[in-house]
């Protein structure tokens, strides 16, 4: 789990490996102990009382070499992240996986997945990235907001989601026409017919507080040219349905966008 998800705490591990009817956190306890005494596993840093576990180098190693994971070479630890502050982001991130059925399909999520566009200088970190295809999409994208950011921000962080999508490059010979193709197609969603659906999370808050939230982020974003689903923690942990405030439109998107030059 922990190779998955960079953090969690002992509930969080409990969820996963035990019964659902059952408590499992004492046995993972013991377990996460030896462990540390391995020098596979750490804590550096608590969400409230609770202490957030990660893997070491040398325990991100060893599930590496015992094949479990696909491999990510590029995946840290989370320890850095624990350490400057983020840990409680990064456990309600794991909340939100586990609420999305993260328990049925596990290995297939990545954390903190970087979008970048170099040409433009777009680049932002996507706090979880499930690999479950559908017909249309091999990805689904999601956004956890703790409450800890601006109204404002949070709708530039889902405006960002429509840069990237909206941008294009040209393809072609020196010297013929050419054309112009998604950037996102071409060079990181290659399997995907459409540009992957973003859900975001609200979390951090009471919970009517957070339905003022979802509703202004809702007015933040309309005429968004991207699939955009929102939902808040609480409702998502009892399995409440998700509010659409997006739908992908490629025209609009290249209507709003500017073509790159050809050669």
């Amino acid at each position: 789990m922990l190779g998955c998800v960079r953090i969690a705490t002992v509930r969080q591990m409990a969820e996963v490996i035990t019964a659902e009817d059952a408590d499992g956190r004492s046995y993972v306890r013991r377990a996460m102990k030896e462990l540390a005494e391995l020098g596979l596993a750490e804590t550096n840093g608590k969400a409230g009382r609770h202490p957030i576990w990660n893997l070491t180098p040398a325990g991100q190693k060893a599930l590496a070499d015992g094949n479990e994971l696909p491999p990510r070479p590029k995946a840290g630890t989370g320890a850095k992240a624990v350490k400057a502050g983020f840990g409680p982001h990064g456990i309600a991130v794991t909340d939100m996986i586990l609420a999305y059925g993260g328990r049925k399909h596990l290995t297939d999520w990545q954390v903190e997945v970087n979008h970048a566009i170099k040409e433009t200088g777009l680049s932002f970190n996507t706090d979880a990235v499930l690999a479950l295809p559908t017909k249309t999409s091999e990805v689904r994208l999601f956004e956890l907001d703790n409450g800890t950011m601006s109204q404002a921000r949070l709708a530039r962080e889902v405006w960002d989601y429509e840069r990237y999508a909206g941008h294009r490059v040209w393809e072609g010979a020196r010297g013929t026409i050419g054309n112009t193709y998604p950037f996102w197609q071409r060079h990181r969603y290659t399997r995907s017919q459409t540009f992957p659906r973003l859900h975001v999370v609200l979390a951090g808050k009471e919970e009517h507080l957070l339905d003022n939230r979802l509703k202004a982020l809702a007015d933040d974003v309309k005429g968004i040219a991207i699939a955009v689903w929102v939902n808040t923690l609480p409702r998502l942990k009892r399995d409440e349905p998700w509010y659409e405030i997006g739908v992908d439109d490629p025209d609009r998107r290249r209507r709003r966008y500017p073509e790159p030059p050809g050669r």
